[in-house]
């Protein structure tokens, strides 16, 4: 059963019964042309040169034009900015600037005074769940997800009390 190869040792070469044959129209073209496999290289070579230089001329045009774009449009901004900044200095005393500030002292102080405020009674319960289940489950505080899920929603309660009264 295994004393003889399935496959033939040799592979097979296929032998025609003459010579190819070309028309005798495509051997007087191929004698006659004078175009080598160098110079078909060459020409090649030199249209794929002259494509790559327009392609770079094109790049090089498109960028000018964007950098000249940009110039105008800085310019433009820089020259409303000015424009701006001398209006806003005109409009300003130093009496309508210390004004500002004092507003702006009284808002921070306000927000400060919020911070260190206690928290209201929802929160800190939702709070102090969290806190006791963690320490009951504390090989498995996977289990406290329920206060948790309490907690984050009184946190977004107080959250959104709070950009209310900011906001108004």
């Amino acid at each position: 059963m295994g004393s003889s190869a399935s496959k033939p040792s040799s592979p097979h070469v296929w032998t025609g019964s003459g010579p190819p044959t070309v028309s005798q129209d495509m051997l007087q073209q191929l004698q006659s042309s004078t175009e080598t496999d160098v110079t078909r290289a060459q020409t090649l070579e030199l249209h794929v040169q002259a494509r790559v230089a327009d392609e770079l001329r094109r790049i090089q045009a498109e960028k000018l034009n964007k950098l000249k774009s940009a110039e105008q449009a800085i310019a433009d901004h820089s020259a409303a900015a000015s424009a701006e900044a001398a209006q806003t200095a005109e409009g300003l005393s130093s009496a309508a600037i210390s004004k500002d500030i004092a507003s702006l002292r009284s808002r921070l102080e306000e927000r400060q005074r919020e911070v260190s405020a206690p928290l209201p009674e929802p929160v800190e319960a939702a709070r102090g769940e969290v806190v006791r289940c963690l320490r009951e489950h504390d090989r498995r505080p996977l289990d406290c997800w329920r206060e948790v899920a309490a907690f984050k929603e009184e946190v977004r309660k107080l959250e959104a009390s709070w950009v209310d009264r900011v906001t108004s």
